[in-house]
């Protein structure tokens, strides 16, 4: 099954770390996805510019209306996702569990719902 492993954090928290506490997180990330990668649960991972990068999309009676930003205003926002393959919820947990990100923010965790049928 697959999951959507979801970081979030406080973007000032993360650009208040000192380099050094930033350099790790990053290279604790990137070994993360090698891991992933070796063991066969990962599918895809990144993560995403600021939050003022953002633009919402609302499409209503056919008209699209743009705002900057993001769709909501909270203390946390979304910085990066961990794409991958899971036995079940248990597995994914255990994965989402190691995901740096999770040390100076929060990960949620959510099955994918699959809504066109995997090719054969």
């Amino acid at each position: 099954m697959k999951y959507l492993c979801l970081v979030y954090h406080e973007e000032d928290k993360l650009d208040a770390l000192p380099r050094s506490e930033y350099d790790t997180l990053v290279a604790d990330s990137l070994g993360l996805v090698e891991e992933l990668r070796a063991s066969g649960h990962y599918i895809a991972a990144n993560a995403l510019q600021p939050v003022e990068t953002a633009t919402t999309l609302r499409v209503r009676n056919g008209k699209v209306a743009m705002t900057d930003g993001p769709f909501a205003e909270t203390k946390e926002q979304l910085g990066g996702f961990y794409f991958v393959e899971a036995r079940d919820l248990n597995e994914a947990i255990g994965i989402a569990a190691k995901i740096p990100g999770g040390r100076i923010g929060s990960v949620e965790v959510r099955p994918i719902k699959e809504l066109i049928p995997p090719s054969t």
